[in-house]
């Protein structure tokens, strides 16, 4: 309301003096006065005072940030206000200065509309309200001044589109509307701004193609346009404006190529960034020829072929960013790049780039601080003379094909802060050397052979916050020192090493961790007390090693946790209820040790997709959803006459099933002999057998409502154990034939080996029916959310579009779940005692259980052999399984078993690859789509990459809320079909095996999730 009676008042103002007749000048001087003053009095903020000269007691154009006309007395020229932290509105009555040339009012707190007023003022050149908080729309009458020169709105928060009428300033030189909201297309009017010579529209929501009249800007020296929703192809025209010095149409949906003869059109180029877009076509010879060029940054497009060799004709070049796209050769051209003496940054990352690490990489500049090579195919070693790049603060290597031993004169790079090489083939211990990179904050080795101990001069490196030396080969025990180092914030991991003794008591120096994982060792012990110093832990993974004692007090300070994952141990005695105040907890995996007596009933135990305490046979109770069995009650509860009861009722049911028995006993008794030698010789005591009866019970008589599914070999259905377990039981068709064979092939493969990515036998049948036919029945843990065939085609089990539709897996889950197929292969092909070959991989084998952890199970048609050769064509299988080939199912197999070739880890990878493209596509490898000439893997071969819209599920699609995550999913599409076309090629010898596509898979994740 003080605001509105500000504007009244000054209005009734200038009336009032208008009305007077006085002189001309006076008048005059007198407008330009309440305008200012209605300027003011629109300002709330004020905190460096400059306002506080506008009194009276001085005239106006001696008032601060105001200048006036000479010739025209009293006439304000030039409004000079910017970066005061002024606060307020603009008042409509500055459109009464009409002598007014100059405004500027960057840097500012100016909110609310742009006065539509301001079209008023002709004589207007210069108008800045850069960075201010203006809203609204751009006002139309911005027109009538025909002789503005400059307008610059950049960093507001306009809205609306960009009038048309826009191009009929005929002075204008600089359009800058840059970081607003503005929407819908580029006026092609803007093409009729002859004098234009800067075009900044970025930052906006401009759509529509770049229109064809730009080209017409013949002066045109900044082109801006990045950071929009823009489509189509840049106009041709555009690269043949010879003055144009810096070109940006980064994150756009961009197409096209770029023209041969760029360099040469466009000689005075210095900046070209064309990042995230949609450009195809190589890299032009040309462009040295644009001498001064200093910013090339073209990635995450999908350009392709070689670099030019030539680039080190850009003598002033300083930033190059080539990645994420599909550019290929080798990395020779490096060599000319020693003549750029500014290069600081190298980006290659995620190419197909090969061929050997260049040692002329050594004879770059000493500016040089980033090179990154990540994800390319990179063979060799490291040269020793890399130390020459003495100021190198980055270097990313990481995803490649490098060996042999990381040379000690890495340790030379002592401005070096971030350093991943994980995911190559290293080999050899890590030097010492490491620990005089005491700048280093980042050091990432994980995934590849590092062998020996792990360093003791890392404690050196004072400043590190994170050090991931996962998946590796190293031994001895953790080493006291690096626990010392109190810096380490992100993570520390030493997960799936060889790792042995106790965790130190130095553990609790971590005060600043959010992650550590210890998992997969052979730690020993119990947990240190001192843990509960990790105030800041978040995540804490110590499975599958062999710590024993109970779960100790000293966690219960850490309250910040959120996974917990204490599985595959030793650890007994009873849950502590301490867990249940562990208020931020999501994930609590206790299965799998000697834990005993009752579960909690608060806390996180109330959910059971977060909890898992399988595997510790002596717990009970807890919340109905983990279906334990209840606690029985002290004996001191139960009346006399209820045990009596009790006693009673099972004395009688005994003798009765005794009676039952003995009355077949002679019947079957045969072939019970057999079937337990059988078993005792094959398996020894290894199951807990169960009964037909049971599981007549369990199954309410093998009922239809609880049917799970059908196979080949049998019928799955779900099951509840005397015990209160719920079950899957699948019961073999013994006239199959193969049932009986598979049934023994399960127990050999799933009874011997322990995976989380496995489907775990709990126990065998091997018994007769009661009407004296062979039974057998394999009993599994059950797999609350059933199978990947139910998420991937759901309309194929009789739901509902609508029902169907619900059971969606994202894309992470769907990544996830393929990094857990992919693991559970590779762990029966390389992890066992003997290699075993699945042979049936496909979604209806794959499991999920409550956490959308996927299980691979059904190894019914599973080999195990001794040796396996993968080596070339004609790939053949030592051992007892040589004379059989595996027939899996159609569209699975691979193409070699078709004609005769032995089983091998590769035909799992093929069939995996097949999988794989079949989880993102939701396309069968069986659908007649396909027809005779086409198959899953050629229709995703040919669609890569342009056309990898058109073959992703379109479920996926709908979580793209806007451009960026759009292409956040089309680039991940194209990693990963990437990798299921490299799994499932028809040549043995150009197959990807299990290894290799969980390296790039677990990158895809992290890239997906991290960008």
């Amino acid at each position: 309301m003080g605001k509105q009676l500000f504007v009244i008042l000054n209005s009734a103002l200038l009336w009032w003096w208008s009305s007077i007749t006085i002189p001309g000048a006076c008048l005059q001087n007198q407008t330009d006065w309440l305008a200012l003053t209605s300027f003011k009095n629109a300002i709330h903020e004020d905190p460096f005072g400059v306002l506080s000269s506008w009194n009276d007691s001085t005239h106006h154009c001696e008032w601060q940030g105001v200048l006036c006309s000479k010739r025209h007395p009293g006439r304000v020229t030039s409004l000079f206000l910017g970066s005061q932290g002024l606060g307020g509105f603009l008042s409509p009555h500055i459109g009464n200065l009409s002598f007014l040339r100059v405004m500027r009012l960057q840097n500012n707190s100016f909110y609310g509309e742009i006065p539509p007023q301001i079209g008023n003022l002709l004589r207007l050149r210069y108008l800045d309200l850069t960075n201010n908080s203006f809203g609204g729309p751009i006002p139309s009458n911005l027109s009538h001044c025909l002789n503005l020169e400059t307008l610059n709105f950049l960093g507001n928060q306009l809205v609306g589109g960009i009038h048309s009428n826009i191009g009929t300033l005929p002075r204008l030189k600089n359009l800058i509307l840059s970081t607003n909201n503005l929407v819908g297309p580029i006026p092609p009017s803007i093409g009729n701004l002859s004098q234009l010579q800067m075009l900044c529209l970025q930052a906006n929501r401009l759509r529509g193609e770049i229109p064809e009249e730009l080209s017409r800007l013949k002066r045109l020296v900044n082109f801006l346009v990045c950071c929009n929703g823009l489509t189509g192809e840049i106009p041709p025209g555009i690269f043949n404006i010879s003055r144009i010095y810096a070109i940006s149409v980064v994150e756009n949906r961009l197409r096209g190529n770029f023209p041969s003869d760029i360099g040469t059109t466009l000689p005075s180029l210095s900046y070209l960034s064309a990042a995230n877009n949609l450009f195809t076509g190589t890299i032009p010879s040309s462009l040295p020829n644009a001498s001064n060029l200093w910013f090339f940054e073209i990635y995450n497009n999908s350009f392709h072929g070689p670099i030019p060799k030539n680039l080190g004709r850009l003598k002033g070049l300083k930033i190059i960013s080539l990645a994420v796209n599909q550019l290929e050769g080798d990395l020779s051209f490096i060599s000319s790049l020693g003549n750029c003496s500014n290069l600081e940054i190298l980006a290659l990352s995620s190419n197909m780039i090969h061929g050997s690490f260049p040692r002329s990489i050594s004879n770059l500049s000493t500016s040089i601080k980033r090179v990154y090579l990540s994800n390319n195919r990179i063979q060799g070693t490291i040269p020793s003379a890399l130390e020459n790049l003495c100021n190198l603060i980055l270097l990313d290597l990481s995803g490649n094909f490098l060996t042999g031993r990381l040379p000690e004169s890495v340790g030379a790079l002592h401005s070096l802060q971030q350093f991943f090489l994980d995911e190559n083939m290293f080999t050899r211990e890590i030097p010492s050397s490491i620990g005089n990179m005491t700048s280093l904050y980042l050091i990432d080795l994980h995934s590849n052979n590092f062998k020996g101990y792990i360093p003791q001069s890392l404690s050196n490196c004072k400043q590190l916050i994170l050090l991931d030396l996962s998946n590796n080969s190293l031994i001895g025990s953790v080493p006291l020192e690096i626990m010392d180092l109190s810096s380490l914030s992100i993570l520390f991991s030493l997960a799936h090493n060889n790792l042995s003794g106790s965790l130190p008591l130095q553990v609790g120096s971590l005060i600043n961790l959010a992650e550590l994982d210890l998992s997969y060792n052979r730690l020993t012990g119990l947990i240190p007390a001192s843990i509960g110093g990790c105030l800041r832990l978040e995540r804490l993974h110590l499975e599958d090693n062999s710590f024993h004692g109970q779960i100790p007090q000293a966690l219960l300070p850490l309250r910040g946790l959120e996974h917990l994952d204490l599985s595959n141990n030793n650890f007994s005695g009873p849950i502590p209820s301490f867990l249940t105040e562990l208020s931020q907890l999501e994930y609590l995996n206790l299965s799998f040790n000697q834990l005993e007596g009752q579960v909690p009933e608060r806390g996180v135990f109330l959910n059971a997709s977060a909890v898992s305490v399988s595997g510790n046979r002596e717990l009970c109770g807890g919340a109905p959803s983990l279906k334990l069995p209840l606690c029985e009650l002290p004996s001191s509860n139960k009346s006399s006459t209820t045990k009596a009861i009790v006693i009673s009722v099972v004395a009688v049911s005994l003798l009765c099933l005794a009676l039952l028995f003995l009355s077949i006993f002679y019947y079957y008794k045969k072939k019970q002999m057999r079937t337990d030698a059988w078993t005792s010789s094959s398996f020894g005591h290894q199951f807990l057998r169960v009964s037909y009866e049971e599981l007549l019970r369990a199954t309410d008589r093998f009922s239809e409502t609880n049917l799970i599914g059908k196979g080949r070999y049998g019928t799955v259905y779900k099951g509840i154990l005397d015990c209160g377990a719920t079950v899957a039981v699948k019961v073999l068709n013994l006239m199959q034939k193969g049932a009986s064979r598979s049934f023994v092939s399960e127990c050999q493969t799933l009874g011997t080996i322990r995976h989380r990515n496995l489907v775990r036998i709990l126990s065998v049948c091997s018994s007769v029916d009661f009407r004296g036919n062979d039974f057998k029945a394999l009993i599994y843990e059950f797999m609350a959310n059933g199978s990947l065939e139910e998420w991937l085609h759901p309309r194929t089990i009789g739901q509902d579009d609508k029902h169907g539709e619900s059971r969606n897996l994202r894309l992470v889950q769907r990544l996830n779940i393929a990094i857990d197929i992919a693991n559970a292969i590779e762990y029966v092909h390389k992890s066992c005692s003997l290699t075993i070959l699945h042979g049936d991989l496909k979604p209806s084998n794959v499991l999920l259980d409550n956490d959308m952890v996927a299980r691979v199970g059904d190894f019914g048609l599973a080999k195990i052999i001794s040796m396996v050769s993968t080596e070339a064509v004609g790939v053949r299988s030592q051992g007892s399984s040589t004379s059989t080939l595996v027939r899996g199912s159609i569209g699975y197999v691979p193409p070699e078993y078709g004609i005769g070739h032995q089983v091998s880890t590769l035909g799992d990878a093929y069939s995996y690859g097949i999988l794989l493209l079949e989880m993102f596509t939701a396309k069968r490898p069986t659908e007649e789509a396909f027809g005779h000439s086409l198959n899953l893997h050629s229709c995703v071969r040919m669609a890569l990459p342009d056309q990898v819209m058109d073959i992703v599920d379109s479920r996926l699609w709908s979580e793209a809320g806007d451009q960026q995550q759009e292409i956040r999913i089309r680039d991940c599409m194209i990693s990963v079909f990437e990798v299921g076309v490299a799994c499932s090629m028809e040549s043995l010898s150009d197959r990807m095996d299990m290894t290799q596509a969980i390296r790039k898979l677990y990158s895809i994740k992290t890239h997906y999730e991290t960008k």
